[in-house]
């Protein structure tokens, strides 16, 4: 896929059919729009291209409000790709191009520099000055521009709305097989493996302690996960938290346990996808008594893994 940042280089490819929008976790509702741009650009023999934004609009007009982010700029990029799109076009979001009005980036970027024959938004997304680039107005403008334009429908789950904030909210209460279901993918993090304090080695249970990049991490508590270690998923159980233990923890710490591997991956970047939540972080009277909870959680994640259907769920992370 090719990657753009800003739209003035002679080199981005056209006629497209694109969307735009933020993205942010690229759940089930964004890969609908996604895949209508891929499958429409077949048909249309153009380029299926999404233009987003970075960084996020709020934390430029609104910080004190902005969320926190589900995936980093890279692992969107990445996403993308995989989803089909061949060209992805990152606008670098500041005060001065929120006053841009929406109109103006219609005519200047979506129709003469990408000659665009179809443009799609998720339901209920606005661009440009005062957010007035909404569905209606873009409808009005591409007849007069020579493209078509057209709404995603949302996507729902149980009855619910699925967003990147309902999301960002369940990761938030440890509910990560509802979040797996509403990204149509287990949540993962990735960081670079950093050295610890070797505990886990001296309980016989060694694990790589991740310097997460992504800014949200689950709850607190014990994970069955996945880990990708050498081109291949692995087995894994993650701790989230402080350590009570050893009350020498300030920050969350993502310290994971490759189960029937060894090996060095000090100075790796890692990725960790968090399957299912075992239990609660807390607090020991003693090493020995956190050793056997270690067994017994390492038991039940075994014991997870044999279920039916999650090999399958192994083969989406």
């Amino acid at each position: 896929m090719k990657l753009f940042h800003g739209t003035d280089n002679a080199e981005i490819a056209r006629p497209t059919v694109l969307t735009l929008g933020v993205f942010d976790g690229l759940h089930l509702g964004h890969q609908l729009i996604v895949r209508t741009v891929v499958e429409r650009a077949r048909a249309m023999k153009s380029v299926p291209t999404v233009i987003t934004f970075d960084p996020h609009p709020r934390a430029v007009l609104h910080p004190e409000s902005a969320p926190p982010l589900l995936q980093t700029l890279d692992q969107k990029i990445e996403a993308l790709g995989v989803l089909g799109v061949e060209q992805a076009i990152v606008i670098r979001f500041t005060r001065a191009f929120s006053q841009i009005r929406a109109e103006d980036f219609l005519r200047d970027v979506v129709e003469e520099r990408l000659h665009a024959k179809e443009v799609y938004l998720g339901r209920g997304f606005a661009f440009g000055h005062d957010r007035e680039g909404n569905i209606k107005l873009l409808r009005k403008v591409s007849k007069r521009l020579r493209f078509f334009a057209d709404e995603v429908p949302e996507v729902r789950l149980r009855g619910q709305r699925i967003s990147s904030s309902r999301i960002r909210q369940l990761l938030s209460e440890g509910r990560v097989n509802l979040a797996r279901r509403m990204l149509g993918r287990p949540y993962g993090v990735e960081g670079r493996v950093i050295h610890g304090d070797a505990r886990g080695h001296s309980l016989g249970f060694p694990t790589a302690n991740l310097r997460a990049q992504n800014r949200v991490i689950p709850r607190a508590g014990v994970y069955v996960t996945a880990t990708l270690v050498e081109g291949a998923w692995r087995r894994s159980l993650t701790n989230v938290g402080t350590r009570p233990t050893f009350n020498d923890a300030a920050e969350p710490s993502v310290e994971t346990f490759v189960m029937n591997w060894s090996g060095d991956l000090y100075g790796d970047v890692v990725r960790v996808r968090f399957l299912h939540r075992l239990r609660d972080e807390r607090k020991f009277a003693g090493l020995e008594d956190l050793r056997k909870q270690i067994e017994r959680d390492v038991r039940r994640a075994s014991d997870y893994f044999e279920r039916g259907g999650v090999r399958r769920t192994l083969a989406m992370v």
